[in-house]
């Protein structure tokens, strides 16, 4: 196989989005000529809420294609927006920062971000690049690089799970791993430091199982570390438990194309490159490493969520008498055929943006090794990994899904009528646009053969990002039917979408809800909790099936609450018990501290503010519920000096509430503040110490500065959400106001 550097100015594969770019071909060991890309070429296109940054080459195309204020301000740029007058109330810190995040908004009328957080994603598509031989632009390379450094531990140069985490086995070797195939010398200083870190907690071996599955697929493993992942598990009749239609979405569609791979056993072949890394990722000569022997290693800064007796004594069996004495090759052929038929409807039904940029990666690895180099298949994977990639001050990072687009969207849509703004001649072209953006996508359709491939229906749902991706989530379907129809009711707004619409949002909604009475993500539970004890992955814990989330559970509330006000006949017998069941979860799942736990945000902070939300639309307040008082009293009893509120990630690891050591941050106290407005909570002057506080943080052009991160899931990774530090004060702010009136707050 080919492994020269490779630079065209006019590209290698056509249709791929990067055509006048040139490319590095990372088998060839390409390191770029610069530290740094010149920012003031890149260029975000917008297509539809599609997202891919460009690197444009000539100073024709830069004259061409003018850098709008987003891109500046993403890429850490002088955005040359005007300072403001001092804020002093509500209407004036919310009027800044709205003037300032309005001048944000993308052509298609949504607001874009990184979602970065994870450090994990960028090795396995710098890998896939890797031994699928794929060209990208040289900027790119780059700029992974950048971030991969930026992000490094200060102290031990290692990497974490996550990019507040401690360095681990997981984050070090795979990162180290992906600037290596991205050109950087072993030599360089900062890669010996990295290595010793790796070394110190045991090297490579002692990783979790997607980085043994990752290091295996490159070849600097053997697939005898790589604990099994029969692709029989999906011949399995709908009603055994464990069938894999039960598991949640993100473990089916990660687990099936790495059971595909893993029944191919199929590794690149080795490169001198690939040798030098069989020699660095290890504290001992190769050749001696027993490989078998260590497909149950993990280092203690990995083991989040140490495998269980019955998932090991399962594995045992596997690997020492199912797969060397009673396999046959007929099971294995259809299991192989059948997992693969299953990938390729995850790709049709997503236009092969799949679900996120795990599964997105290894799908374009199993069609590579299905259909070979130049099948369609390969060439449309190949166009879709720059969806997942975002360019910032640091470098380019990889999302954790293709963008936040429709969440973020509804949420400022929300915040603002909710300021009772929405009617000012000021801010209803930017609002316009919303609903636009919104009303374009609404999934109008299921996914074809939707049993078959074990899909959940989707019409009338919105995704998290965009149409295309095509994933029926629970709470972004309410928040972005609630956004449509804030805006419709407000005069002066065209009804784009119409009642029978939000009629499908509702039927889609009326088939979440799980028997507990709550609300998971993408579909109801389908399978037992107890299938936690077949948590393969080591560092995530509650992923095996959907579960209860008092976040996903609220949004299902509130969005049919507000619907059967404006529809009072429709389903009406059924969204009646179906909240009446909702509220029963919330409350049933409050802690005795007054608590509720979050699973997407951090943490009692964001969990606490959705309950009370949830809480108020059935009639539940301060001065007539007990439990309301509990809620709000925890919150009271976690206050900083300032007045805020901030808490650490680390409350998602323990389940309890730790403070945040740089002490108030300005997203979870506008968490608070809308919790404590919702809940009717009486004493006013804590709400305005509070806002005080926001309202003083806000800089003089109108923007908050980016604190601590924001979001989590399964437990254990942390995940940026940096909008949020516009829409939230914003939301809260204008709460406010709208209770309590336009007072001075500085």
């Amino acid at each position: 196989m080919p492994h020269a550097v490779e630079k065209q100015s006019n590209g290698t594969a056509t249709g791929n989005g990067y055509s006048k770019e040139p490319k590095a071909n990372i088998n060839g060991h390409a390191q770029s000529s610069h530290s740094k890309t010149d920012y003031s070429r890149w260029r975000l296109l917008d297509e539809r809420g599609r997202h891919t940054w460009k690197y444009l080459e000539t100073d024709e195309e830069v004259e061409k294609w003018p850098q709008s204020t987003a891109e500046k301000y993403h890429l850490g740029m002088p955005t040359g927006l005007p300072d403001l007058p001092t804020p002093k109330t509500p209407l004036d810190s919310i009027t800044n920062g709205l003037s300032y995040f309005s001048a944000l908004q993308l052509p298609a009328g949504h607001w874009g971000c990184e979602y970065g957080g994870p450090m994990f994603l960028i090795p396995g598509l710098v890998i896939t690049w890797y031994v699928t031989e794929t060209p990208f632009p040289q900027a790119y390379a780059t700029e992974l690089k950048n971030y991969i450094f930026a992000r490094a531990h200060p102290e031990d140069g290692g990497w974490g799970l996550h990019i507040e985490g401690h360095s681990s086995v997981f984050g070090t070797s795979m990162n180290y791993t992906a600037l290596r195939l991205l050109g950087v010398s072993a030599e360089d200083p900062r890669m010996i430091k990295a290595r010793g870190t790796l070394h110190k907690m045991g090297g490579a071996v002692q990783g979790p199982h997607w980085a043994k599955f990752w290091l295996t697929v490159l070849g600097v493993m053997q697939w005898d570390i790589v604990n099994p992942v029969p692709p029989e598990l999906w011949l399995l009749p709908d009603w055994v438990p464990i069938a894999p239609w039960r598991w949640w979405i993100h473990m089916r569609q990660v687990f099936l194309p790495m059971s595909f791979v893993w029944s191919k056993k199929w590794q690149y072949p080795l490169t001198p490159l690939t040798r030098e890394l069989q020699k660095e990722l290890f504290t001992q000569p190769y050749d001696s490493i027993n490989f078998l022997s260590h497909r149950n290693s993990i280092s203690p800064h990995d083991n989040f969520h140490p495998k269980t007796w019955v998932l090991n004594t399962i594995n045992w069996a596997l690997v020492n008498v199912y797969n060397p004495y009673i396999r046959p090759n007929s099971l294995v052929e259809k299991a192989e055929a059948w997992a693969f038929e299953l990938i390729r409807h995850e790709d049709e039904n997503t236009v092969y943006a799949n679900l996120g940029p795990v599964n997105g990666p290894m799908n374009l690895l199993s069609c590579y090794i299905q259909e070979g180099p130049d099948a369609e298949s390969v060439r449309l994977h190949r166009d879709r990994m720059s969806d997942f990639l975002w360019v910032k001050d640091e470098g380019m990072l990889m999302n954790g899904t293709n963008g936040v687009q429709s969440w973020d969207t509804s949420f400022l849509v929300q915040a603002v009528v909710d300021a009772g703004l929405a009617g000012e001649p000021k801010w209803k072209p930017m609002l316009t646009k919303a609903l636009e953006f919104l009303e374009d996508q609404q999934i109008h359709d299921d996914c074809p053969e939707q049993d078959k491939c074990y899909r959940h229906p989707r019409k009338g749902a919105w995704a998290f990002s965009t149409r295309e991706q095509g994933y029926t989530v629970s709470d972004c379907t309410s928040e972005g039917a609630k956004a449509v129809m804030m805006l419709q009711d407000t005069p002066g707004y065209p009804k784009l979408v119409s009642d029978e619409r939000i009629r499908d949002a509702v039927d889609i909604l009326l088939t979440m809800q799980n028997a507990s009475g709550g609300c998971a993500s993408y579909e109801p539970q389908r399978g037992s909790e107890k299938m936690e004890y077949l948590n393969a992955a080591e560092v995530f814990g509650r992923i095996m099936v959907e579960y209860d989330y008092p976040e996903c559970t609220t949004a299902c509330i509130t969005m049919l609450c507000m619907f059967r006000e404006r529809d009072p006949v429709y389903r009406r017998q059924e969204i009646d018990a179906f909240v009446d069941r909702a509220a029963d979860y919330i409350r049933r799942v409050q802690r005795p501290d007054g608590s509720w736990y979050g699973s997407w945000g951090i943490c009692f902070t964001y969990a606490g503010m959705f309950a009370l939300e949830s809480l108020h639309a059935v009639g539940e307040t301060y001065e007539n519920s007990e439990r309301v008082r509990r809620g709000c009293r925890f919150f009271l009893d976690r206050r900083t000096e300032d007045g805020g509120w901030g808490e650490n990630y680390k409350s998602c690891d323990t389940g309890k509430y730790v403070e945040h050591p740089d002490g108030s941050q300005v997203v979870q106290t506008a968490w608070v503040v809308i919790g404590l407005i919702e809940a009717g909570f009486p004493d006013v002057e804590v709400l305005k110490k509070a806002l005080t506080m926001i309202v003083k943080r806000q800089q003089s052009n109108g923007e908050w500065l980016q604190e601590g991160i924001e979001g989590v899931f399964n437990k254990s990774c942390m995940i940026s959400y940096p909008n949020y530090k516009f829409i939230f004060p914003i939301k809260a702010l204008g709460m406010f106001r709208q209770k309590y009136g336009d007072i001075d707050l500085v």
